[in-house]
């Protein structure tokens, strides 16, 4: 135990040592990384286009040379469309120096507002205060009439400082960086779509030979969901600049195309790209038009389609590139962090490959289920630990999730029955409280029955809808079906997973009984009695096989033509040793689910029972209060 304490302790230190190397070595080397960052991103964008001029016989260097330059040149003729278009807008501001004028004069003059009153008050009280505090001192008369500036507090000398003036090279010094950021893009780019090949088996043979399929694997997942990312992201933001052109035109600002085209653009720098879309349309409209009316619209035009865009982005981008709706967010928090606003660019894609590495190596799978999309429990496993923490709404929301998609049978085989068996095993070790496993069995025994309840008045308004009469409250089961009895084995756990099946059995076509555990004698006495056709015996693991054997023996030797079935659900082990450690000499056939016992039932009978209606319509359970809440 220490020594695996000890290692996993050094394991720990090891991935945590690792980690804050990893951070510094990203924020230290971000003049080398970020450049290579954007060459790798597109490289994804160019490659399919350098493809292409390869296939008309263009040598790879010319077209990788002509795709960089055409690439440019569209940025270019863009940016400086936009330019000429402000510098236009801009020149035409005179135009509108009423509107401006009137709008200073109303922000400097005087209100009669409330808050416009207080505030004077304030101000009067405050100069008050001064002049108050000023009297303290008061000067002899004659004193300090002829004491030069700054040898008393009543001639202070006032003292400004001038800063030196900046010179050319100083200014040129903020825009040197990111100069020197696109020029060593543009010729990482340029070299990685000109050994494009060359890099990938340089990736391969880090890996080993051993890893080829994973390696090539991980390299077709991250371009599949980068680029599903781009795509999207392209649809997102064209849309977004279309709705912002529409709204500006039918508020009437001039050049709506213009600001459409500038909110579409700067959308692809997540979550700040629309506040600087918004503010140039603003701005304007405070010049254009006479009131204030105009740019309140602006602004809640920007401000609704943000938020709807705020919400739908993390949820879209999510489920198509494997990550989760937080890890977006978290991943544009970490990245701008890093390399400041230009991470946000390049946040998605490069925890997309991170993500990727997490699936495909298993030592890195923390990524994958801290930043995955996929559950990383089981849908029993969440419904055990919330019956736990007795919160038995999220219980009851795990259960009206599943039942949207699947049977009744299939939620009861997927999830109620694998969470009692946890169930079951926790109480025999000695996990659980006796409390715990009552408030476990008796809300998931309400569950069921409601279950039982909402699938038997569904059929119910079928059969009448179907008719237009009502039927007769046994209809669902006619006289000639098959009549069925499930016999627990021991406690109530096994009971409640009889009335499940009692229950499916029921939807079957079948005349299914649940009795409850009682003494094995009046369990043959209530069989000899009702004469049932087949008789299930039900437990769950760990099953006391000494008492299923005794109800099997005491069963046979009170009707030895009686057709008998047993059910061991969850069964992860031999089933056929555990037959032959109940029947010790028939050969019995297990079910280890509830679709088997349908099936196993129905190849007792014949002819076969006639369903009433298909399995997979599954009733919506009724959503219960919490209890408490974890």
């Amino acid at each position: 135990m220490n020594l695996s304490a000890s290692h996993r302790m050094l394991t720990q230190l090891w991935f945590t040592t690792i980690a804050v190397l990893g951070i510094a070595v990203l924020f230290l080397a971000k003049v080398l990384l970020l450049p290579l960052g954007f060459a790798i991103l597109f490289t994804f964008l160019l490659a399919p286009v350098v493809g292409f001029l390869e296939r008309l016989r263009l040598p790879r260097p010319i077209a990788a040379l002509c795709v960089i330059l055409a690439f440019a040149g569209l940025l270019l003729v863009a940016t400086w469309t936009l330019f000429t278009q402000f510098v236009a807008i801009a020149s035409n501001l005179p135009t509108y120096g009423g509107n401006i004028a009137q709008k200073m004069q109303t922000l400097h003059s005087p209100s009669n507002s409330a808050y416009s009153r207080a505030q004077r008050e304030i101000q009067k009280i405050s100069e008050e205060l001064g002049i108050a505090n000023s009297t303290g001192a008061v000067p002899t008369p004659g004193q300090g009439e002829d004491s030069p500036v700054g040898s008393t507090p009543d001639h202070p000398m006032h003292v400004r400082e001038v800063g030196r003036p900046t010179g050319r090279l100083d200014q040129l010094g903020g825009i040197l960086e990111p100069l020197t950021t696109a020029l060593l893009a543009v010729v990482f780019t340029f070299f990685v779509l000109l050994q494009r090949e060359d890099l990938r088996n340089r990736l391969i043979r880090l890996s080993g030979d051993g890893n080829l399929s994973v390696m090539t694997q991980a390299m077709n997942d991250a371009g599949r969901r980068i680029s599903r990312y781009f795509l999207l992201q392209v649809t997102v933001n064209i849309s977004y600049g279309a709705l912002v052109g529409i709204a500006l035109y039918f508020i009437g600002l001039p050049d709506a195309v213009l600001f459409a085209a500038l909110a579409a653009l700067c959308r692809f720098i997540p979550y700040i790209g629309s506040p600087i879309a918004a503010l140039t349309p603003t701005v304007l409209s405070l010049a254009v038009f006479p009131g204030w009316g105009h740019s309140v619209e602006i602004i809640a035009v920007f401000v609704v389609l943000e938020i709807a865009t705020g919400y739908v982005e993390p949820h879209v981008y999510g489920k198509h590139t494997g990550l989760s709706s937080l890890a977006v967010l978290i991943a544009a928090a970490f990245w701008t962090l890093i390399w400041g606003p230009v991470g946000l660019i390049l946040s998605i894609p490069l925890t997309v490959c991170l993500v990727v590495i997490g699936s495909h190596v298993p030592s890195l799978g923390f990524l994958k289920v801290l930043l995955g999309d996929q559950p990383v429990i089981a849908p029993y496993t969440s419904f055990f630990q919330r019956m736990l923490a007795h919160d038995k709404r999220e219980a009851v929301n795990i259960l009206e999730s599943s039942l949207k998609s699947e049977s009744l049978a299939a939620v009861y085989d997927s999830i109620l029955i694998p969470a009692l068996t946890l169930v079951e095993i926790e109480r025999q070790k000695g996990k659980l409280e006796e409390s715990t496993v009552r408030f476990i069995r008796t809300s998931t025994s309400e569950m069921v029955d409601e279950l039982g309840f909402r699938a038997l008045e569904e059929r119910y308004e079928r059969a009448q809808t179907a008719s237009d009469s009502v039927e007769p409250a046994n209809s669902a089961n006619p006289a000639g079906s098959p009549k069925l009895f499930v016999i627990p084995v021991r406690d109530g756990s096994d009971e409640l997973i009889s009335t499940m099946l009692a229950q499916v059995l029921d939807q079957a076509g079948f005349h299914a009984t649940s009795i409850p555990v009682q003494r094995i004698d009046e369990t043959v006495t209530t069989v000899t009695e009702q004469k049932p056709d087949i008789v299930f015996i039900s437990g769950m693991p760990p099953v006391a096989m000494a008492r299923a054997h005794r109800i099997f023996r005491s069963l046979r030797s009170a009707n030895p033509t009686l057709k008998i079935v047993i059910g061991i659900w969850h069964f992860n082990e031999d089933p056929t040793r555990a037959a032959q450690m109940i029947s010790r000499t028939e050969r019995l056939h297990i079910s280890t689910s509830l679709a088997d016992a349908i099936a196993e039932a129905g190849a007792h009978v014949e002819p076969k029972p006639a369903v009433p209606e298909p399995l997979d319509e599954s009733p919506q359970l009724v959503a219960t209060p919490a209890d408490t809440a974890a």
